[in-house]
């Protein structure tokens, strides 16, 4: 039977049937975006049962997620019968550690009823690590050295050889040891001590790494790109024996190198098994030849990847739309307005996706969408005014703007953590009920009656007081300076900004909001508060519905659209300000418009604004275009549209006009000088007297680390906010 007549073979295209097909052997199967990778896959596991009759309980397939194990079990169901698709081993790489360590306890020095600790339980026995250590969690964040020590475990790094060249890694390294103590006390393993584990186990028990590498003598991976160290460390120790592995992959499709993923692990495959043989997947079923012109373009600036050439049997296509707003809320505006048009004309909600670099992007859109009348939903998120952060500065708000708000009250009471305790939140309630009043005014009782201890009264009264200086100030600031005092005073940036990159994207929503009303500076707090609550109130959006789809561009791979807008094309936002210190993480942001540019089957929208309200308290300032749209061939794009700036603002970007041919700038504007300097005495109205430790300029604005005396420590504040006097050196 010849391979265009094989039922496993049918409809597969010349380089799918030579990949499905390849002689036992180390493959690496370079697989470009939509050209069936998942197909090729499950065609490669059920030609190995059928043809070469490989016993199904020796293939383990691993995958990266539980929905993407799903999916190829569910096909090779159909494909195979219940009982062959049941006998493999088919998963995640961390479903697949925790059986063989099951089994292997004992090898691994474990018991054999381990717990293993979600995240929630990470940070919880981080916190106590940091409590043990007499440390100072606002320096020594709890979630940060949660990440560092995660990093740590990736890269198969142990306590007692994690590289130490500061004080800040000594403290890791202790702390990494004492999180580790802390696990074995309860028997329990972290998601990565999967890994870790697995890994430690093969390189030191030959008996055990045998019994798996007869077991498993066909080993089948899914976005092997997305390997971490630890990950690759299993495969090759499982595959390197007999040389059966079997790895789909996409270097520009690599996007995950915050969680550990490496790319290079292609290289190092190439190495550790000289006999590879490659095999290219470069017809596209998904999109048209214009869109992908386009995206091998942007992809082409990257270095150490294999060049494909993607093609497809739909010739050309719309041309691409390039599309220039003045702000966030104008490039909201249109994506409503074209997406309106879009519906007029006959495509359905669910078949076009907005897609965004950050997470805070998605309010000027909620907003637009909301106010046009067009359902969506939120993947990868939650909804903008729904988010914890947003909820929390919101409910601070309402409390300044009613006292009696109770539900507010509850929120924000000891968030973040001030010292009161269930005990006193239980006194205030009760003392409430007495009164029959507010939690509030429970609260000024028994301040008033001094019945509390003192560190619970102390504890209250910092509250109390914070609250009556806000509402004081709320006669006299805009809310967006309000949002300023708040986020200062409470030490809720503090709490956000952790360390973490989870924590910088929950600041940045933050900041979106505060941008949001900076947009209307003469508003009262109550009209802000009214209207937000008039746009937040979507309960009756059902998520089934046929909606448009917001994402970022993280949660996009793997899906796929008839029309997408991509939006906040400029630099700081992509490539983001945070991805920009060095090339390796200039390519992983030039691979992410990659896989979102690919994710379009019929029409791609790309906007950007010459102004965006992204800096360090909301200021809106003008942006430069992302310089990866320079690599666009004209060809490639249809008529650019938007609007110019007011002739008043200096323009600081390409022309849209002539874009693609020698850019214009005015001259860059002067970088402000540092206002205080390092060892000066300052006084801040509300921390008393303190001395500069450190003076660093942050865009346009001046970020100074304080060591204030009186027991307040080390702040961190915004020159240009925060009440502060420089005092005399005499």
């Amino acid at each position: 039977m010849n391979d265009s007549t094989h039922p496993l073979l049918h409809g597969l295209n010349a380089q799918q049937r030579a990949a499905v097909t390849t002689p036992a052997g180390p493959v690496l199967v370079l697989a470009g975006p939509g050209s069936g990778k998942t197909r090729v896959l499950t065609h490669r596991i059920a030609w190995l049962l059928t043809e070469l009759r490989i016993p199904a309980w020796q293939v383990l397939a691993v995958t990266f997620t539980n929905r993407a194990a799903r999916e190829m079990r569910h096909r090779l169901t159909d494909m195979l019968g219940d009982t062959s698709a049941r006998e493999m081993t088919l998963g995640t790489f961390h479903a697949a550690c925790v059986r063989i360590l099951r089994r292997e306890a004992e090898a691994a020095n474990l018991a054999p009823n381990y717990a293993i600790f979600d995240s929630d339980d990470q940070l919880a026995v981080m916190k106590q690590v940091v409590k043990d250590m007499n440390l100072d969690d606002k320096r020594y964040k709890p979630r940060a050295l949660l990440n560092a020590v995660s990093s740590a475990k990736n890269e198969l790094i142990a306590p007692d050889a994690y590289p130490i060249h500061t004080y800040y890694d000594e403290i890791i390294a202790r702390a990494y040891g004492h999180y580790q103590q802390l696990l074995r006390n309860s028997d329990g393993l972290d998601f990565d001590d999967l890994l870790m584990k697995t890994a430690n186990l093969f390189r030191d028990n030959p008996l055990v790494r045998e019994k798996y590498q007869r077991r498993y003598r066909n080993i089948l991976v899914d976005e092997f790109q997305d390997t971490n160290m630890a990950q690759y460390v299993i495969l090759k120790a499982l595959g390197h024996e007999h040389q059966h592995l079997y790895v789909v992959a996409d270097e520009d499709q690599s996007i995950y190198s915050w969680r550990g993923a490496d790319y290079r692990n292609i290289r190092r495959l190439r190495e550790d098994f000289p006999k590879l043989t490659q095999y290219l997947l470069e017809e596209n079923y998904r999109s048209t030849q214009v869109i992908l012109d386009a995206a091998q373009a942007i992809i082409a600036g990257n270095r150490d990847r294999t060049p494909k050439h993607l093609y497809t049997h739909q010739p050309g296509g719309d041309l691409l739309t390039l599309h220039e707003a003045y702000d966030e809320q104008e490039e909201a505006e249109y994506v409503a307005r074209e997406i309106r048009a879009l519906l007029r004309s006959g495509r359905e909600p669910g078949a076009i996706a907005v897609m965004y670099r950050t997470n805070a992007q998605s309010r000027a859109l909620e907003e637009a969408l909301m106010k046009a009348g067009i359902p969506y939903r939120l993947i990868g998120g939650t909804r903008f005014y729904t988010r914890r952060e947003v909820k929390d500065i919101l409910a601070y708000l309402r409390l300044v703007n009613n006292p009696d708000d109770d539900v507010s009250f509850t929120r924000v009471i000891n968030v973040p953590r001030r010292g009161i305790g269930a005990k006193t939140l239980e006194a205030v309630a009760a003392q409430a009920r007495v009164q029959q009043g507010s939690l509030a005014k429970g609260m000024m009782a028994l301040l008033h009656a001094g019945t509390l201890s003192t560190r619970a009264h102390n504890a209250l009264l910092g509250f109390a007081s914070m609250l009556k200086q806000w509402r004081t100030a709320r006669e006299n600031v805009t809310v967006a300076a309000l949002i300023d005092h708040v986020v200062t005073d409470s030490g809720y940036e503090g709490y956000l900004r952790d360390g973490s990159d989870d924590g910088e994207s929950r600041w940045e929503n933050v900041m979106a909001l505060r941008g949001a009303v900076s947009d209307v500076p003469n508003i009262s707090l109550t009209d802000f508060l009214t209207e937000v609550a008039l746009v937040a109130d979507v309960d009756e959006l059902a998520e089934e519905i046929d909606a448009v789809t917001l994402l970022t561009l993280h949660s996009a791979k793997g899906l796929e659209y008839p029309v997408v807008f991509l939006t906040g094309l400029e630099e700081g936002m992509l490539p983001h300000s945070r991805s920009m210190e060095t090339l390796d993480d200039i390519a992983e942001e030039r691979r992410l418009l990659y896989v979102g540019m690919t994710r379009a089957e019929e029409r791609l929208v790309l906007s950007y604004a010459f102004r965006r309200g992204w800096g360090y308290y909301g200021s809106s300032e003008p942006t430069e275009p992302s310089r990866f749209l320079a690599d666009l061939p004209d060809e490639v794009l249809g008529q650019r549209q938007g609007r110019r700036a007011p002739q008043s603002t200096p323009r600081a970007s390409w022309s849209v006009g002539a874009w693609g041919q020698s850019s214009e700038r005015t001259a860059p504007r002067p970088q402000p000088e540092p206002e205080y300097r390092t060892g000066q005495r300052v006084r801040h109205t509300h921390y008393g007297e303190g001395m500069i430790i450190e003076s660093q300029m942050e865009g346009r604005d001046e970020m100074v680390t304080v060591m204030f005396s009186s027991g307040v420590g080390v702040k961190r504040l915004l020159a240009g906010m925060a009440p502060l006097e420089a005092l005399s050196e005499h």
